[in-house]
């Protein structure tokens, strides 16, 4: 059986890594090709060495406490991949008027000055407030506003989401985005009571951020090999034709296949399905994608601890920067001995047009950012630039029940799938779950 994945980001090419490890050790023969339009594997999961420099492009690592990225390095044979965080990763920040640790405890909020008392009361009446009845989506702003209060929503939530998702709490669906929040309302009856019954359960912790020595795209090149794909670079597929029960990539009967995985963005997915899924197409072009610009900054003997994960700032705070990594204190390899590396995001849903500035004017941002909220103003011996117009899926109000019609549209087709990050979560163990799922439906059949 011939089976076509178009995209070869972290998504494409893990579904081709699990066709293989999971169809032909049933004995089954698949023969499997990814094609990919750039020249480079990984879509927005690159990493760039600068000058010694490890700068990622997109996501810098996942979380531990889901099993799904590990459980793919296990049947790969490359735990020895696998690069732990330092514990000072775990220490973060928010920059409001000021620079406030997170606080890591019920005792540490209610100490911290980063609320007013007034807030810090609101948050405890959170016990008390009813549990919602309907089953109408809300925005993360509605959702924080009705449980927790104003203050908390402006002074936690924003940043939180800004730094997952670039986006803002008004313009993001909390049911699509943050499914373990609602579940926690709608068992528990409230988020205290939930945290409370889970603390009685001895929960586990909310695991240890986890990269890969070189940075990600060790990963993305790993995968590749393993997966024993042919693979296909600088290649576009432009045109997927259904014809009796094969697919036709481009016009050419030499790119016939039984089966077609699209794991595209939705921008460049919807364009592939114009002709044989109008009305899907359409759908995908509902979904929102939020421009991000990162900014790398490589130092040498800075005046500054950096003993944390980084940190990030508030819409009220009126900061050019939605957030502040600092890679080198989270990973040890990410800067060259005795230099340290910092990585700045810029725009988002907040200030979208920011992100597009050009690059000399996204470099001045962050260093702006910088001095503004951790008073370093340092010239550089590094800086790296990366736009991404149409970075990272925004999940708005309509989201899931867009991406409900847009699988059932596809059902339509059989042996068409689709697989990105555009759906059914953003983080790389959502994307390498929903690869997993994937592969085995088309299997499956």
């Amino acid at each position: 059986m011939k089976i076509a994945v178009i995209g070869g980001g972290i998504s494409g090419l893990t579904t081709a890594f699990y066709l293989n490890f999971f169809g032909n050790s049933d004995g089954d023969k698949y023969d499997i090709t990814v094609f990919e339009k750039e020249k480079e594997l990984g879509g927005k999961m690159r990493t760039k060495n600068i000058k010694g420099f490890l700068v990622e492009e997109g996501t810098n690592g996942f979380l531990s406490n889901r099993p799904d990225t590990l459980e793919l390095l296990k049947y790969a044979g490359i735990e020895n991949l696998l690069l732990k965080s330092n514990d000072n990763a775990r220490v973060r920040f928010i920059y409001k008027d000021k620079l406030y640790k997170m606080p890591e405890s019920a005792k540490d909020f209610f100490l911290s000055g980063i609320m007013s008392p007034l807030g810090k009361i609101r948050v405890a009446c959170e016990y008390f407030i009813p549990q919602k009845k309907d089953d109408m989506e809300e925005t993360l702003q509605e959702f924080g506003y009705r449980r927790v209060g104003k203050e908390l929503t402006e002074t936690f939530l924003d940043p939180m989401v800004a730094g997952v998702y670039g986006s803002s709490p008004d313009k993001i669906s909390v049911n699509a985005s943050f499914e373990k929040i609602t579940a926690m309302e709608k068992k528990y009856g409230g988020l205290i009571k939930a945290m409370l019954a889970m603390r009685a359960k001895s929960a586990a912790p909310s695991g240890v951020l986890m990269s890969f020595k070189g940075g990600c795209e060790t990963l993305i090149k790993e995968i590749a090999k393993k997966s024993n794909a042919k693979i296909i670079t600088n290649f576009e597929i432009s045109k997927i034709e259904k014809k009796d029960d094969k697919f036709i990539l481009n016009g050419d009967k030499n790119l016939e296949f039984d089966k077609v995985i699209i794991s595209t963005p939705a921008y460049r997915t919807c364009e592939l399905l114009n002709k044989l899924l109008p009305d899907t197409s359409k759908r995908l072009k509902a979904i929102e994608y939020t421009p991000i610009s990162v900014v790398g900054l490589g130092y040498e003997n800075l005046d500054h601890a950096l003993r944390g994960f980084g940190l990030l700032t508030t819409s009220s705070s009126k900061q050019p920067v939605l957030g502040i990594l600092w890679d080198s204190s989270i990973f040890f390899d990410r800067a060259p001995d005795g230099k340290v590396l910092l990585r700045v995001m810029i725009g988002g849903q907040r200030d979208k047009d920011l992100a597009l500035k050009d690059e000399k004017t996204l470099v001045e941002l962050a260093r702006l950012g910088i001095r503004n909220t951790m008073g370093i103003s340092d010239e550089p011996v590094m800086t790296y630039v990366k736009r991404h117009e149409k970075g990272i899926p925004n999940y708005n109000l309509g989201h899931l029940s867009n991406v409900a019609e847009i699988f059932k549209d596809i059902r339509q087709i059989k042996g068409l799938y689709l697989n990105s990050n555009a759906y059914k979560g953003v983080a790389m163990n959502d994307c390498i779950k929903n690869s997993r799922e994937c592969a085995r439906d088309v299997l499956q059949g």
